[in-house]
Formats: structure tokens, C-alpha cells, sequence
């Protein structure tokens, strides 16, 4: 039980962490090929090249980890579930056999990479990796919801290709864009082809946004199938997010693109290096929670599939009408008499009693979260000093999910916090979430009421993003796919407001020079406070959906 509690979410984790790898790897190999273009000697220097190749050694080695990582996982799960590992039927899967073709190029990858750090300007080395490059990226086929079609099978396996390719064109990309950026700072080279960079990328990435909207749209299609698959399943609700932050990501790639053609007019366009850079980062946080919600899409079923099985419109919008927050809750012992009808795979029973702790739980966690962010909103008006202390909310929210997160386990319940907590992948997010609430409160309220650790200030848009993704991720009962939709459609809302909250605090922070040598300009610093402001909005957003959180009863 233990171990497969606790794979249930490392697989979903996973797969987010391989697809950031993949696109790394591809990503970078594109980019050395048409932005730095390395078969064109003296087109940029060896430095400027060793930093793309160390990003696409970092790209393959994590790849090598993750699939094998995730290779050994299924095994494990196999071996727990049926007491014995039947290896030979494992490894005759076609994902197995697809994930060790990917593990096996991955490694020479790596290979070719190190090659490359003491020749990077080999172009037969260069031709090698373009090579291994592509039956990575066609191994992609045999691992997707396609293979398991049986209309269509070829040409999903083509098209869903495609669509990951263009996915990690644009994020291998935008990557290696920031460790051009962190290496013109000491390197005349790269800070020379900066603005270059910048100007070929627009081209190279307008292609995979075309490329990712004429796969998406049939993918979409012939998966979901109606408006009730698109809003009423957990497959379409993720489409409909990832639709979401893609949007939020093309108006930051606009940002870089004008500033771009800006530069190709004029040659001198301020912005491309004190504002240009820090939109990059920002669209980063967009791209990593659209490739995670992109993971966990192969773990749903589409819905073309459950057409009995579906949410209506109606459903949905129910679950985020206002409605007065519930203040009571019933009582420990209430919940756990109806918990033996609630669980049972046969003849279950919906529980009350449950529901109820549930909206009382989310409810006032929506309490908590909307008056911290109506505070911070405060923060920004400079008479309300006070303000900057709104983060200690954290803190009493974390202390209150911790004993009321899953009544069933210690300490009110009768099992055990280990059991609770690496048997049950539910239970294990919860857990991570209470602590991640404790470290929120306190480093950010250091980080905004003290000078001397303004650093700090950066570790509350990366746990954001972090929690985000948890969000995107969380999974409930698997065999009641109508309620766990209803409930995981708020989850998901609040995850992409999180990632969103994440990537506007975060640009706060870089526009008004936290860690800057150089003070900031007056239009840097006002777009800084509006995507703070922004951030805030989002985070009372996540508390009013809390606060109107109903538990479906079915």
C-alpha cells in the first residue's frame, strides 16, 4: 500500500519533470541549429555555444533519470499489486519498450553532449546529435493516448508528434534564451548576439505556436468530441487550462517579439535588456505548468470516451456560484460512521456528514485566503504598512489543514500518519501542501517586512508555482469520474490561477530590481506593481472559489 500510494503521485510528477526534459533536449538542439547556427562557422562563439550544450547535457541526463525512474516505478507497482514482478510481460509493453528506446537515446545524447564541450564547433559531432535527436522525438508516438486508439491510430500518433515537438521548440527555446541572458553578463560574445538571438527566435517561434494550434485543435477534437467533454470531464478541463496559459504565454512571447522587431528598426531598443528578460522568466512559470498539466492529460481518460460519465455545463457553473461560506462543521464522529458507506467500491453510500466537513474545510480556507489577499492588496498603498504582515495567514491556515485536511488519519483519525501519508498519493499532496503553507508564511513575511532579506522574496513565487502544479496534478477517487471531475474543475481553476500568481509576483520582483545593481526605471517599477497587483487578484480568486466550494454528492 505504501508504495503504490505514493507512486500514484511520483508518476504524475513525473511526467511533467520528462516532458521539461524532452523539450530541453530538443529544444536546445534546434536552437544550436537555427539561432546559433553552428554550421555556419564564427556565427557565435565557443563560449555562447558551451552554455547551449551544457543546457542540453542537463536536458539529457534528466531525461535519462526521470524515464528510468519511471520505467522502475511501474514495476514496483506491479510487483506490490500482484506479489510478483512478471517481467517478461512487462518488458514486451510497448511503453516499455518505448520508454527504453528513450532512456537508451538520452544516454547517447549525454554522450554526444560531453563530445561537444571539448569540440563544439565539430560539425560531424553536431550532425550526430541532430540524429539521435529525431528517433527521440518520433519514440514520442508509442507513449501518448494514440497508441491505444484504434480509428485513427497512425495519424494521432503523427499529429500528437508534432504537437510535442512544437511544445519543446518553444520552452527548450525560451530556456536556453535565459542562459544566453545569465551568460552576456560576463561574456562579450553572448551579450552581443543578445538582440540577434531575440530577432532569429521570433521567426523559429512563431512556427511552433502555428504548429501547436493545427495539432491542438484535431487532437482536441477527436478526444473530447462535445461542449459537455470540453467543460465536463476532467480531460476537457484540463485542455480548457492549458488553453488558458497558453493564452497568458503568447502575450508574454508579443512582449519579446515586438521588443525584437523594435531592435531590427531602430538597433537600440532599451527594453531587450531591462524588461525583455524578465517577461522571458515569467513566460518560463506559464510554459512549465502547461507541460505539466500536458502530463497529466496522458493519465485521463478522454473524453470521447466516458460520454456517460460527463458533467453538464450547468454542473460546472454550479460549482462556482457564490454562496455563503459554511461555518459549521459537523462533528469527528459523525463523519466517520458514514465513512464505511462512502468508501465502498459496491453499493456505496454518498455521506453527508462528509460533504459537509469537506465545504467547512474549503470554506474557511477561502476565508483565510481571501482576507490575506484583500491585506496584501492594502500593502501596496504606502499608509498601510501594517499590511506587509498578511503572510502569517499562512502560517494559522497551514496549523488548520493539518488537523482537519483528512479526518480519517492521525491525529484525529485511526491510522497512522506514515500510513496515511506514503499509502494514500491524496493524503501524501495534502501533507506537502500543509508544510509548504508553514514555509510560505514564514520566509514571505521575513522577506517583505525586513531589508536585509530581500532575497528571500523570490521563494514565494517558486513554492506558488510549486503548489500550482500540485493543484494541476491532485487526483481524487478514480471510479467516481462525474464527482471527481466537479471537484477536481475547482483544483484545476485554482492551480492556474496559482501558476499565474506565481508568474506575476515573480515579474514584480525582477521589474522593481530586487537584485538588480541598477535602479529600476518609473515604467519598469509601475508594471511591476500592476503584475503584483495582478498576482494578489489571482490569490482572491483562489479564496472566493474556496469559499463558494461545495463537495458534489454522488
Amino acid at each position: 500500500m505504501y508504495m503504490q500510494g505514493l507512486a500514484n503521485f511520483i508518476d504524475d510528477f513525473l511526467g511533467g519533470l520528462m516532458l521539461i526534459s524532452y523539450a530541453l533536449v530538443v529544444g536546445s538542439v534546434l536552437w544550436s541549429f537555427f539561432i546559433l547556427r553552428v554550421f555556419s562557422p564564427g556565427s557565435a562563439s565557443d563560449s555562447v555555444v558551451l552554455s547551449s550544450v551544457r543546457l542540453l547535457n542537463f536536458g539529457s541526463k534528466s531525461l535519462a533519470i526521470t524515464v528510468g525512474i519511471k520505467l522502475l516505478i511501474k514495476g514496483l507497482v506491479l510487483w506490490s499489486t500482484l506479489g510478483e514482478l512478471p517481467w517478461l510481460a512487462y518488458a514486451n509493453t510497448v511503453q516499455f519498450k518505448a520508454g527504453l528506446l528513450r532512456f537508451v537515446l538520452a544516454l547517447a545524447l549525454l554522450q554526444a553532449g560531453k563530445q561537444l564541450q571539448t569540440a563544439p564547433a565539430s560539425q560531424s559531432l553536431w550532425r550526430v546529435t541532430g540524429w539521435l535527436a529525431l528517433p527521440l522525438v518520433i519514440s514520442g508516438a508509442w507513449l501518448v493516448h494514440a497508441v491505444g486508439r484504434f480509428e485513427d491510430r497512425e495519424m494521432l500518433m503523427i499529429i500528437t508528434v508534432a504537437h510535442q515537438l512544437a511544445a519543446a521548440i518553444w520552452f527548450g527555446c525560451v530556456a536556453q534564451l535565459l542562459i544566453l541572458w545569465r551568460t552576456s553578463r560576463q561574456d562579450a560574445g553572448a551579450r552581443g548576439l543578445w538582440p540577434l538571438a531575440i530577432s532569429r527566435f521570433a521567426n523559429l517561434g512563431i512556427f511552433s505556436v502555428i504548429l501547436l494550434l493545427i495539432t491542438g485543435l484535431p487532437l482536441a477534437w477527436t478526444y473530447i468530441g462535445s461542449w459537455n467533454g470540453l467543460f465536463g470531464t476532467g480531460y476537457g478541463g484540463l485542455v480548457v487550462t492549458k488553453a488558458s496559459l497558453l493564452v497568458v504565454a503568447l502575450g508574454f512571447a508579443w512582449l519579446n517579439n515586438r521588443a525584437g522587431r523594435r531592435w531590427r528598426e531602430n538597433a537600440r531598443n532599451d527594453s531587450l535588456n531591462t524588461r525583455v528578460p524578465y517577461y522571458i522568466e515569467a513566460e518560463t512559470f506559464i510554459l512549465v505548468g502547461i507541460l505539466f498539466i500536458a502530463a497529466t492529460l496522458s493519465s485521463q481518460p478522454p473524453s470521447i470516451d466516458i460520454p456517460d460519465r460527463t458533467a453538464t455545463v450547468e454542473e460546472v457553473v454550479q460549482m462556482f456560484m457564490p454562496r455563503l461560506p459554511k461555518i459549521h462543521s459537523p462533528s469527528h464522529e459523525a463523519l466517520m460512521a458514514a465513512e464505511p458507506g462512502r468508501v465502498a467500491v459496491v453499493n456505496k453510500v454518498p455521506s453527508v456528514a462528509g460533504a459537509e466537513w469537506s465545504d467547512y474545510n474549503h470554506n474557511i480556507a477561502g476565508i483565510f485566503l481571501t482576507v490575506m489577499s484583500l491585506t496584501a492588496m492594502l500593502s501596496y498603498v504606502r499608509r498601510f504598512s501594517w499590511a506587509n504582515y498578511w503572510p502569517v495567514g499562512f502560517i494559522g491556515l497551514g496549523i488548520f489543514l493539518f488537523f482537519r485536511s483528512d479526518a480519517e488519519t492521525w491525529p484525529l483519525g485511526p491510522i497512522g500518519f506514515w500510513e496515511s501519508t506514503f499509502g494514500n498519493g491524496e493524503v501524501f499532496q495534502h501533507r506537502i501542501a500543509t508544510i509548504l503553507l508553514f514555509v510560505l508564511g514564514s520566509i514571505e513575511m521575513q522577506a517583505r517586512t525586513s531589508d536585509h532579506t530581500r532575497k528571500l522574496q523570490y521563494i514565494f513565487p517558486l513554492l506558488c508555482a510549486f503548489g500550482g502544479i500540485l493543484l494541476l496534478t491532485h487526483a481524487h477517487a478514480q471510479f467516481e469520474l462525474k464527482s471527481e471531475f466537479l471537484i477536481q474543475s475547482t483544483h484545476t481553476s485554482m492551480g492556474l490561477l496559482a501558476v499565474i500568481m506565481a508568474s506575476g509576483r515573480w515579474l514584480e520582483l525582477r521589474l522593481a530590481g530586487v537584485s538588480a545593481d541598477t535602479q529600476p526605471s518609473q515604467a519598469s517599477t509601475l508594471e511591476g506593481r500592476i503584475a503584483g497587483f495582478i498576482a494578489m487578484a489571482a490569490m482572491l480568486l483562489i479564496g472566493c472559489f474556496l469559499m463558494f466550494y461545495r463537495e458534489p454528492l454522488y
